[in-house]
This record gives structure tokens, sequence and C-alpha cells, in this order.
């Protein structure tokens, strides 16, 4: 599937602007506080949105249901329909027009974020093998280098991979992964060129630059060295499902027709990966579904028959690492929050000679753990924060401290385990990420790096933590705030809330470098931490999905009410933002509350939820039918079809809001928010506008290139300042 095939049809997207009466936006504006109403609306009053023409169609479902679905023509699974080009062409020339008054604002937002980027930083370097490896940025450029030096950070500088250079002439771009060859001579990388994330694995000599003809296509961001640095382990993907199918290998220097089928995964509801241990002795194949994995390894050095760790249960989870002559593993067997056991090398294929390391606690979630010479380092949660835990191996335990209200921890890459050096990373709403080093043995901490942020002092920042009962009053959700110092909660200010809420996914407190163009506008930023993410425990996750979904919906509500209510925002100036399931949260809550927000900035939203979950040719549909039900069934239909945003438009006035979505994406499909957007407005009484952007040459990450992504946060962010009134300038 290649972009660069993709038609174009500007003559025919003209065509539509005009049969829709679309016309030309005043060449100014005055500034957004200037005016009783946005710039955006008085603009979008004067012109006609693209009209899709409605054409009914029955979605059938096996038990018998029937719905019509009036815009379901406009999604192509090839992305060449002249029609449903021409359309979304329309809506993009739509939203130029509805957004050219904003375009200074625009571009002050975009130039107030890359100010605050050093352009030519580099990452913290990292030991393996022999050479230190780091990437590094050059001054107005969108792409990493990858590069490194042997032996000592002042020998000569290798560039690895270039890829401004690789990127060059391209719409989009993106390395997925690369990897070295264990002798060091050649790196291999899996590349995307239109954001659909199938990949395209390439080899390269390291000290010729030579690009080898080994091409292998079709797969996904995952590569495995032999050990003879000749052989490739990959994952093959289904070029439509994209579901991870075949491990194969390839020797390099053979025709693609040799390449070696290694296993097969047949339940297309698991998702599959490979990689290799801690102790580098055993390559492994794991596969994950929603609720329960898998784990199969075979010894790096003689690969033969992978053998099963232990064999897949349903509501049984584990993940095995090796090192040290044993395998540690965490797993939810019996253990709802996790917990670590261990067992014997030969110890594989069952569970039974598992013994427990680390037993479970109700209140602490196990989320990994990394595994270093005496001792390990453990990934946990604790009231809804990350933190760290050192478990030496005589039983001494400590915990890595933190000295603020609401953050994040994690480990950072400790691709050595011979070493009493920790090394992780910190960051928090008012702290840019820094990356430290921990002495297990001594206590010692250094600082090896916080990412500079030119003009940010984070003095001038406070960040809060606060705990909403939810409507029913069975849990206590919580917040992460943040705002300007001298903020008061007289109830007066704009709010930002963001929010998730499902896979198990974690939303933590984080420096973004893009909030602080809104804190010094005087906005709030809030994070909500709602049930169907693992914030506190999995517990948090299984009450925020299946038939508990609409827990997800209200917590969101219910953290707004509260925010406003505590002062923290005015009622009539509360922006909501959501990506991808938080496009879904973005549109259920624009359903059931519209009331309570005023701008919503939704993005490559998951709306249409009966109909893609009934599909199973979707990619992701097989694979998520534990996350949210398999309408197949009666009882999962009906519960979807309660929530899901499309069935669920009604004649209500809804909230301003800007949609986004990508041509290319493979996790939501382009014509849900394309299909959402039209029946929307065919539907809402009042309110708006209705802005839909759609980004032609990318997939579900937006544009690649760091600056182009800036570029449509600005856009957003111009677009929300506007509808809530805020100054178009900072203090």
């Amino acid at each position: 599937m290649n972009r660069t095939a993709l038609p174009r049809h500007p003559l025919a997207a003209t065509a539509l602007l005009l049969a829709a009466g679309f016309t030309a936006p005043p060449a100014q504006a005055a500034d957004a506080g200037d005016a009783a109403t946005p710039r955006t609306t008085a603009t979008a009053a004067a012109l006609t949105p693209p009209r899709a023409e409605a054409r009914p169609h029955e979605v059938r479902a096996p038990h018998g249901a029937v719905r019509v679905d009036e815009f379901y023509w406009l999604r192509d699974d090839t992305r060449q329909n002249p029609e449903m080009l021409a359309h979304l062409e329309a809506e993009n020339a739509y939203a130029d027009a509805v957004l050219a008054p904003l375009a200074d604002l625009k571009e002050t937002l975009y130039g107030e974020i890359v100010a605050r980027i050093v352009q030519d930083d580099s990452s913290v370097p990292y030991f393996e093998d022999g050479f230190w490896y780091y990437t590094r940025f050059e001054t107005g450029k969108d792409y990493p280098i990858v590069a490194r030096r042997k032996g000592t950070m002042d020998a000569p500088e290798e560039i690895l991979l270039d890829q401004n250079a690789m990127a060059a002439g391209k719409d989009f771009f993106q390395v997925g992964t690369w990897e070295v060859s264990p002798d060091g001579t050649r790196i291999a990388w899996a590349e995307d060129l239109n954001g659909r994330r199938q990949f395209t694995i390439r080899v390269k000599e390291i000290a010729s630059g030579e690009v080898l003809p080994d091409v292998i296509t079709g797969a996904s961001a995952n590569i495995v060295w032999g050990d003879d640095s000749r052989t490739l382990w990959y994952v093959e993907n289904d070029p439509k499902t994209l579901l991870t199918t075949h491990v194969k290998k390839r020797v390099l220097g053979t025709p693609a027709s040799d390449d070696v089928l290694v296993y097969t995964e047949r339940d297309n509801s698991f998702y599959m990966g490979i990689g290799r241990t801690r102790s580098d002795e055993y390559i492994c194949i794991g596969v994950q579904s929603t609720v329960s994995s898998e784990q199969r390894c075979t010894p790096a050095a003689n690969p033969g028959a992978f053998t099963v760790i232990a064999p897949r249960e349903r509501d049984f989870e584990y993940s095995a690492d090796h090192y040290a002559g044993r395998w540690v593993i965490t797993t939810n067997w019996n253990a709802p929050n996790f917990r670590i056991m261990t067992a014997a090398e030969d110890a594989l294929g069952s569970r039974d000679a598992w013994q427990e390391l680390v037993p479970h606690a109700g209140d602490v979630f196990i989320e990994g753990v990394t595994l270093f010479d005496g001792f390990m380092a453990i990934g946990e949660r604790s009231e809804g924060l990350r933190r760290i835990r050192i478990l030496k191996d005589g039983g001494a335990s400590e915990f890595v401290k933190s000295d603020e209200p609401a953050y994040t921890m994690g480990l950072s890459v400790n691709a050595m385990p011979d070493t009493p050096w920790v090394r992780y990373t910190y960051t928090s709403l008012t702290t840019p990420a820094t990356t430290y080093e921990i002495n297990v043995e001594t206590g010692e901490r250094r600082t090896l790096k916080q990412d500079p942020v030119p003009g940010f002092d984070p003095a001038q920042y406070v960040t809060e933590r606060l705990w909403v009962p939810s409507r029913d009053g069975s849990v206590r959700i919580p917040v992460s705030i943040v705002y300007r110092k001298g903020f008061e909660k007289n109830g007066e200010a704009a709010l930002l809330q963001m929010g998730y809420g499902s896979y198990g996914a974690s939303m933590d407190p984080s420096f973004n470098r893009s909030i602080i163009s809104l804190l010094d506008r005087g906005m709030v930023y809030a994070i909500a931490h709602i049930r169907g993410g693992q914030e506190m425990g999995r517990a948090w996750y299984d009450g925020g999905k299946l038939f508990n979904k609409k827990n997800t919906f209200t917590d969101f509500i219910d953290v707004t009410a509260a925010l406003v209510e505590k002062g923290f925002a005015h009622p009539d100036r509360v922006a909501a933002i959501g990506g991808s399931a938080g496009g879904l949260l973005m549109g259920a809550i624009s359903n059931m509350a519209p009331e309570k927000y005023d701008v919503i900035l939704s993005l490559v939203p998951f709306v249409d939820v009966v109909t893609t979950m009934l599909d199973p040719s979707i990619p992701l549909t097989t694979n998520e039918y534990d996350e949210w039900g398999n309408p197949e069934k009666v009882e999962f239909y009906n519960y979807m079809l309660s929530y899901s945003p499309y069935d669920q438009l009604s004649a209500q006035e809804y909230p301003a809001m800007f949609v986004g979505t990508g041509l290319w994406d493979s996790q939501v499909q382009y014509w849900e928010p394309a299909k959402y957007v039209q029946r929307l407005r065919a539907r809402m009484t009042g309110g708006g506008p209705i802005v839909f952007r759609v980004n032609m040459e990318a997939g579900h990450g937006g544009k690649s290139g760091r600056f182009q992504r800036f570029r449509e946060t600005a856009e957003q962010y111009a677009f929300m300042l506007d509808q809530l009134g805020v100054e178009s300038r900072a203090d």
C-alpha cells in the first residue's frame, strides 16, 4: 500500500466546495479577546461546510439487528475513490477557510513551542557491547540522527542512520526500530512511508554505508539478529488486517523465497513480537491478547524448536525474562495486580515449578522488572503514581524517592546488566524529563541530563493532585493539575482537561512543552486519570472496559464538574482533548454532557464502535473483543450501541469541535471521523463550529517530523483559545 500511488483530485474538491456555496473568509479579524463571538465561529457562520450525499446502507449483525448508515460509502479501503478523496479535500479547504482568521495566532503558538526546543539537542548516550549509542538532532531538521562512538565519547562519530537524508522527498517517514548486529558491523531498521505501520526492513553495512539488496516487506517494527550477524528474525503482518501472523527468519544474501517459517499464530485475538532475553542467551516469541499471553523461547547460540514457558490460558498473563541462570516471571496468576516469580533454567513448559519472589499486593500494581547482577529494578504503581523499587538478591528493598505530589518515574535505557548503576527518568507537569542514575550499592545519585527548555522557569508553575469522588461513590478519581503561579481559583479561568481511559494505558503526569503556552495565557491543564486506564491497578482497568465502559465517560464528566465547582474554571470556558480511544471518550462526553464543554479536540477518534467491531477485516478488531466486547453477541451489541458516539448523535446543541484524522491511519480508520462529522453536522441543532482536518499523507500519529507535529498542535490550540475567549498573547 504505497501512498505515492494515491491519486489526488484538487479540481473535484474545488467543484464540491463551489457546489456547497463555499466562500472566501475575510482577510482580517479582531483579536480573540476583542470579539464577543469567536472568530472561527463568526467565519464558519458565513460558510457552508461540505456535505456528503446520504446513501442509506444497512449494517447487519449476525443476530439480526440492522442499523442504517447513510455515510457508509465514505469508506474506501484502497484510499483511491475519487469521490471520497474529493470530499476529504473539501473538508480540508473548509477547515483552511474557517481557521484562516487565526493564522497569526497559530504562527505565534508555533513560534512559542519551537522556541522551547534546543534544536541541536541529543539523547543521553548509553553503553552497549563496546560502543556509546545516542541520537541527536540538527538545527532546523525534523528527524534524528542515530550515531555511536567506540569505547569513549571522545572517539570519532559513526553515523548509523541519518533520518533526514532518508526522509528526503517523502511526505511521511518513520523508523519504527533499529538493531545493530552482534558483531557491530551491520544495522537493520524498519521504516514506514505512509503511517500505516506496515514496515519495510532494510540492512546496511555500517563501515561502507552500503544498503544491502535484502528487503523485507509487510513486517512489524520488530527485528532480532541471530548470533551469526547474518540471520534476521522478523514478524510478518497480514496485509489487510495487519495482524502479526508469522515469525520468519532470513539469511542475508538469500532470496525471500528461502525465508524460513518459524511460527504461525492462528488465534486472531493475539498480537505477536520477538526479542532476546536480558542474558542474550534466548530468542523468544511472545503473544499477547487483552486477557492472556504466552511465550516460547529457543537458545540463541543454537536456535531450534521454541519451547513454551507456560501454555496460554484465558485470564492468565505472564512475561518471562532470563538472566544469571534463571527465569524471572511477572504474572497475574492468582495475583490481579501481578507478582514476581522465578523458575530454574530448565523448568519450562509448566508453571508448577515457579517460586514466588515478590508477592501480590492489593494496593501495588507491578508493571515490569529489569534484571541486573545481584538485584532487580521493579516498576510499580501505588496511589496512581509510578515508582521504582530496587530489590537485592538478599531481600533488601528500597524505593527511589520523589519530592513532588504528581510525577512519573520509569526505568531508562539500561543496556548492560553488569553494573551497580540504574538509570531512570523522572518528570512531572512542571519538571522537564530528567535522566538520573543511582548506585544501588552506595546510594549515590547523579543527574545525567535534564531536557533543556529555553525560557522555562519551573518556579513559575504549580502542580496539584486532587481526588474526585465518582458519581456512584465507589471510587476516588485521581486528577493531576498544573497552572501558572499566582493563579486564583475564582471560577473565571479557562480549562483544558485531557483523558484516555482504555486498554489499561495510564496517562501519567509528564512535562509537555506545548501546554506552557496555555498556562502562560492563564489556562489550567488537568489530566483525569479515569477508569479504563491502569493508574490504580488492574481493578481500575477492569472498571472501565466491557460492560463497565460507561464508567470511563462518567468519571471524566465528574472530574470536569468538580474542577468547575472548586474554582479551577468557569463553567462556560471548559475544553476537553482526547485521541484514539480518547477520541471515543470525547464523542461520548459530547453526547452525554454537551453543556459542560465549550470546545472539544477529538483526534483520530474511535467513534463508530459497533460497525468497526462487527468487521474482523479491520485492523485491531479481533484483538479487542476483550476490551470492548464482540457485538456479534447481542448483549455486547446493545451495550456498545448505547454509548457509540456515531450512533448516539442526537438533535441537541454540541460544543465547537476540532476533529483530526490521517488518511492512512491503521488504528482508527479515517472513515470513522469522516462519517461522524457528517452525521453530527446533520443532527445538531446548534453550537459548533465543527472543523475536520485530514492529513492526507499521515497515519495514526499524525505527520512525521517534529516541526510538522508542532504545527498541528498550534492549529488545534489556536482553535481552542479562540473558542474559549482566551487572550491571543501570553503574559
